[in-house]
């Protein structure tokens, strides 16, 4: 409770309010990445027809095995997307109340913006890799000619996102034991 000698001039309180407001700027894009959801969802039915049926007209185990990493790469990439979506707006916009139920993530509301980061570094570099997989599981196809610049380039950035992974993960490790 303030004082009147310690209340904040007017002008003051309307600029604060105003900022704490301008929060709800973020909404239309957590909107715009559940609409970014939609559209995976879309691209993942898509590619599961379509590999589905390459597998069943092949019969060759390294095509389910390639159908199996397309998926899961792309499940990846919509958890990433809920994963930003629900804390993002938890962290920046406003608390999500569900209540007590019982299909809340048990992370939600207590996911901070480090473990965020956290969060968003380990599922960069989990798509990464089934990415590479791929790629890797692509040159088992009689006569396919490696392409090794493009694999170099994989590897290259896989490598990228792990070590800023490690990094980060050092750098907020040091920032907890430094108390800042």
């Amino acid at each position: 409770m303030t004082t009147p000698a310690t209340a904040k001039p007017a002008p003051e309180r309307w600029l604060e309010r105003g900022l704490f407001a301008s929060r709800w700027l973020m909404a239309p894009f957590y909107v715009g990445l559940v609409i970014g959801l939609a559209g995976l969802l879309a691209v993942f039915v898509q590619e599961l027809v379509h590999e589905v049926g390459k597998v069943v007209q092949s019969g060759r185990a390294d095509d389910a095995v390639v159908m199996a990493l397309s998926l899961i790469d792309l499940s990846l990439a919509g958890n990433l997307l809920l994963i930003v979506i629900f804390s993002g707006y938890e962290n920046f916009v406003s608390k999500i109340d569900v209540g007590e139920h019982q299909d809340r993530p048990d992370w939600m509301g207590t996911l901070d913006f480090t473990g965020l980061k956290m969060k968003l570094i380990a599922s960069i570099v989990a798509i990464s890799a089934v990415a590479l997989l791929r790629a890797f599981m692509a040159l088992a196809e009689q006569g396919a000619e490696p392409d090794t610049a493009k694999l170099g380039w994989m590897v290259g950035l896989h490598l990228t996102f792990v070590v800023s992974g490690v990094m980060m993960a050092l750098m907020d490790w040091l920032a907890q034991k430094s108390g800042h």
